[in-house]
């Protein structure tokens, strides 16, 4: 792996603001993250802002396929080169903004589920998280790296204040675990904060699935959008009519105590609770 700073100095470029570019600059860490990925030699990849290729590189090394998307088109001929330079031709670069990439159809095309690995743009993590949720039926595991924080949220559990909406979300579909922590240091240009390499592997089998996956969305997206009120206020928010009377029924069937608050109930209340508003609703 050529060093990013020589990379970019080669073609008089500077890490772009706009898209959230902080390269990794350690090859030792690149290659950690992609062992722990434990990719195999049959495995497609789909990598979720390719940058210089600290990770595409090592990745394509392992796996049968590597789709690397990267959005800045600068950035995607100067990797071209570094993959050339290497000898390395298994890597496909798709020049797209990811929220733009089907990751359904390139699943269909490869005929398996992917394993996704990225070094997430910081400003869109989240809207990246939803995109995989909805396309989890083509993922099989996901090794990515985010701010500590937001790797923190994704893995809190019920009474903490990190548990939040996307912790729901995120757990009722995936088992979520730490794969490492990764300095600030490590990075060009350094961020203000240090990041963390997260799994996230989605469930063969969901134990106890939800009915309507987009109502349990709505109701933990409005219990969520007031922290500090109880759930019968909260619940008021939901993008349906309903009055507080029924929510006070809802509550009841789902046997939760309207006092409670979203991040005293677990990802199991919630799906009794989104089952309880589609039961009341007939």
């Amino acid at each position: 792996m050529t060093s990013p700073r020589t990379l970019l100095a080669s073609k008089s470029l500077h890490p772009k603001k706009q898209f959230g570019q902080n390269f990794l600059v350690d090859p030792s860490t690149a290659k950690m993250i992609v062992d722990r990925s434990k990719l195999s030699s049959e495995d497609i990849v789909l990598e979720i802002g390719s940058g210089l290729g600290a990770l595409t590189l090592p990745a394509a090394r392992q796996a049968k396929w590597v789709y690397a998307v990267e959005k800045d088109h600068q950035v995607v001929e100067v990797l071209q080169t570094e993959l050339a330079a290497n000898d390395i031709h298994n890597v496909t670069l798709i020049n797209k903004d990811i929220l733009t990439v089907d990751i359904n159809e390139i699943s269909a095309k490869e005929n398996r589920k992917l394993i996704v690995l990225g070094n997430l743009p910081y400003n869109i993590s989240s809207q990246i998280l939803v995109a995989l949720l909805n396309a989890k039926q083509s993922i099989d595991r996901a090794s990515l790296m985010f701010q500590k924080e937001v790797a923190r949220r994704l893995a809190a559990g019920p009474g903490s204040k990190d548990y939040g909406r996307l912790s729901v979300m995120l757990q009722y579909s995936a088992d979520v675990k730490k794969l490492a922590n990764v300095g600030a240091h490590l990075f060009l240009p350094k961020p203000k904060v240090a990041s963390e390499v997260i799994e996230i592997r989605f469930k063969k089998k969901i134990e106890k699935p939800v009915a309507d996956e987009v109502l349990l969305s709505a109701v933990v997206k409005a219990a969520f959008s007031t922290r500090r009120k109880t759930l019968k206020n909260a619940l008021a928010n939901i993008r349906i009519k309903i009055d507080a009377e029924s929510i006070k029924k809802i509550l009841a069937q789902a046997e939760i105590d309207p006092g409670r608050r979203a991040e005293s109930l677990s990802v199991a209340e919630f799906v009794d609770l989104a089952n309880a508003f589609l039961e009341f609703q007939g």
